[in-house]
């Protein structure tokens, strides 16, 4: 997936060089960077909540 982010942000800033260009592909990278962010806080919370319902499911047999 993050091939797939840096190819589009390598596309972005070959087809818009001028100033408006620019600041588009600023916007882009942030957005980028915080689904980056999302992404792995996601995967945090799942690998710790899949830990919490297995003690549950251990504590109830």
């Amino acid at each position: 997936m993050l091939n797939y982010i840096t190819a589009l942000y390598v596309k972005m800033t070959e087809a818009l060089k001028n100033e408006k260009g620019q600041t588009l592909v600023e916007y882009a990278l942030i957005l980028v960077l915080i689904a980056i962010v999302v992404i792995a806080m996601v995967m945090g919370i799942g690998k710790s909540s899949n830990t919490v319902y297995s003690k549950v499911n251990n504590a109830l047999q």
